[in-house]
């Protein structure tokens, strides 16, 4: 059997190493590469899952760092952290809406008040 290894899919958040380090403590190897890393080179690897990083930009910039949609496809788990997150709902089809204040590092977190936009 194959020791299974993650991918760590930087999109230039400060966290990579970190992230990688978290599953690394968990005993599973995690590789990671940029964001850059053409589709036929992850297959090839059969990673077991898929980690979006964050990082400063914005889905809606089309010049910010964004990935093909059949990277879903591949058949194994995509989390993605921050920006990674959004940009997996953007590339599934779903709606990525503008908080009314940006945040990036330490946040204090807000009750959010119950809203019918919200899908």
């Amino acid at each position: 059997m194959e020791p299974q290894k993650i991918l760590v899919l930087d999109f230039g958040g400060q966290y990579n190493q970190l992230i990688a380090r978290r599953v690394r403590d968990h005993r599973v190897y995690a590789e990671i590469l940029p964001y850059t890393t053409g589709l036929s080179k992850i297959r090839k690897e059969k990673y077991a899952g898929i980690i979006f990083t964050g990082g400063p930009n914005s889905v809606f910039d089309p010049a910010s760092p964004h990935y093909a949609k059949e990277i879903l496809d591949l058949g194994v788990p995509v989390l993605g952290i921050c920006y990674g997150c959004q940009l997996i709902a953007w590339m599934a089809g779903g709606k990525v809406k503008t908080a009314p204040v940006s945040e990036y590092g330490k946040a204090l977190k807000q009750a959010l008040k119950a809203s019918p936009t919200i899908s």
